[in-house]
């Protein structure tokens, strides 16, 4: 599914390919999570946006997130995009607390979190995180990547985020 949003008269139509293509190939899990949790609200706040006036908080840091809402609602440009590490829930331990996304528009807000369902895994987190990798642990972290981005992206983003 393709997320959908407007532009004065224009409708536009984004892919996560088009959204990896702007933002490049570092990332993917971050695109694939930033594309998901906007294919679970969105649709909630109206049956089609309009792009620029889509506020967006979010606990979750990456790139890769921050690159797949500016791409489709243009939130970074038009200053409503904010990391706010608030939304963290650290009740939900270190791999899950910083998947939180809060969308608003036109007074209407949804927020989402990532399901616990072994998307994300301990080993991705504690790697991510880690300092002066080495370069096998560069390659390893890449692999963690790529497989987080398939097992986000092979099921339903419903199944992935859930509305809180």
């Amino acid at each position: 599914m393709s997320l959908i949003v407007r532009e004065g008269s224009t409708t536009l139509d984004f892919t996560f390919e088009d959204l990896m293509k702007y933002h490049g190939p570092n990332f993917p899990g971050g695109v694939a999570h930033g594309y998901t949790a906007m294919q679970v609200a969105l649709p909630r706040l109206a049956p089609v946006v309009e792009r620029r006036e889509v506020q967006v908080r979010t606990a979750f840091r990456g790139p890769g997130g921050r690159d797949a809402n500016e791409m489709v609602l243009r939130a970074v440009t038009e200053g409503q995009y904010t990391v706010a590490p608030e939304l963290e829930k650290p009740e939900r331990g270190v791999v899950l607390e910083r998947y939180v996304w809060e969308f608003s528009y036109r007074g209407n807000v949804v927020t989402v979190q990532l399901r616990d369902n072994g998307f994300v895994v301990d080993e991705f987190i504690a790697l991510g995180r880690k300092p002066d990798r080495t370069a096998a642990e560069e390659a390893h972290l890449t692999q963690l990547k790529l497989e987080m981005t398939e097992r986000l992206l092979s099921r339903a983003a419903t199944e992935v985020y859930e509305v809180v």
